[in-house]
């Protein structure tokens, strides 16, 4: 039973094509993995207590912790909680849970007809530094009512895991979006529990990652408001901070947050939607989970400040701008 898909198959016309150095990096990062993987130092990212923001803490506590995240979402654009309001249990079985999906052949999975929100590797690529060598489920909130419903009662711990995030986003984006100018009810409003979508994915092992870097995910940002990612201890995901690829190490217990585009421009650039990528696995595959905090179509984002570093855009504009850049380019240009 073969459960990956087919990966090293699609790309091996472009395997020995000429690839430009990564991005943010000159030739020499990119003769070897192991090469690369030296001069990449870890971070750790700031760490957050959310139960700081409880009605046991003082008003001087909270403050401090909501002026942490404000801090972290400017400097970093991404931070770690802990004692966050998802159970660790209801974690533990959302990752197992995907691991079995994931688990079916991939034919079972590329054709099953309530299975049609997977997604494998990137059909754009032209070049190997646009590899994706991943496999995902991409589910709108909108269809879980009838997804995969034959599959270990994964609709039910879906649907209680995006409850308990959308809480925590929500929560997230009231402490940031103060002294913005937003409305009190502007995250009510706008992102209902339908509009957002997880994005369950597995980085299979990658064969030919041990003689050059391989993107488990391109470098990108992220087009919502936030985003929630639970990952494994397996390690891999860096980001981008003053012209340098950080690794973010792993914390048991801890979900990671970072900003996305929306942010960026409602706050006039004080947050920071920053680059980040995944490099796929040479030894053992990885697993991630994310919950991306998004609005619907029409909601306006724009900026209280005057002059805006961003004209005002409707959600649904900046996704079809998106769209047209990744098939005129194969990648997402983003704010700029």
């Amino acid at each position: 039973m073969d459960i990956d898909p087919p990966l090293k198959e699609t790309y091996n016309s472009l395997l020995h094509k000429s690839s430009p150095p990564l991005r943010g990096e000159d030739k020499s990062t990119t003769t070897t993995a192991a090469a690369a993987a030296t001069l990449i130092e870890e971070c750790e990212l700031p760490l957050i207590d959310l139960s700081l923001l409880g009605h046991g803490s003082s008003w001087e506590m909270r403050d401090k912790c909501m002026e942490d995240i404000r801090q972290a979402s400017s400097e970093w654009g991404f931070f770690q909680v802990v004692n966050h309001g998802i159970p660790r249990q209801l974690l533990d079985r959302m990752q197992d849970l995907q691991v079995k999906v994931f688990q079916q052949p991939f034919n079972t999975k590329a054709t099953h007809k309530k299975l049609n929100c997977y997604r494998w590797g990137n059909p754009k690529a032209t070049s190997s530094n646009q590899f994706s060598w991943s496999e995902a489920f991409h589910i709108p909130l909108t269809d879980v009512p009838g997804l995969m419903v034959e599959y270990h009662n994964l609709r039910e711990i879906i649907e209680e895991y995006a409850t308990r995030a959308a809480k925590l986003a929500t929560d997230l984006a009231e402490i940031l979006a103060q002294d913005l100018g937003v409305k009190s009810t502007f995250f009510q409003t706008n992102c209902s529990p339908t509009t957002s979508y997880l994005r369950m994915n597995r980085y299979p092992l990658c064969p030919i990652s041990s003689h050059q870097v391989v993107f488990g995910l391109m470098p990108h940002t992220d087009s919502d408001f936030l985003t929630i990612v639970h990952q494994d201890q397996i390690g891999g995901l860096q980001l981008r901070k003053n012209g340098a690829w950080l690794n973010v190490n792993p914390i048991p217990k801890a979900l990671i947050i970072n900003i996305g585009d929306l942010f960026q421009a409602l706050s006039h650039g004080v947050y920071k939607s920053i680059e980040h990528r995944v490099i796929a696995p040479r030894e053992v595959e990885r697993h991630s989970l994310a919950y991306f905090y998004c609005p619907s179509y029409d909601t306006v984002i724009e900026s209280s400040v005057k002059p805006a570093i961003y004209r005002k855009f409707s959600y649904g504009e900046y996704m079809q701008q998106k769209q047209k850049d990744v098939e005129a380019s194969g990648e997402k240009v983003g704010l700029s």
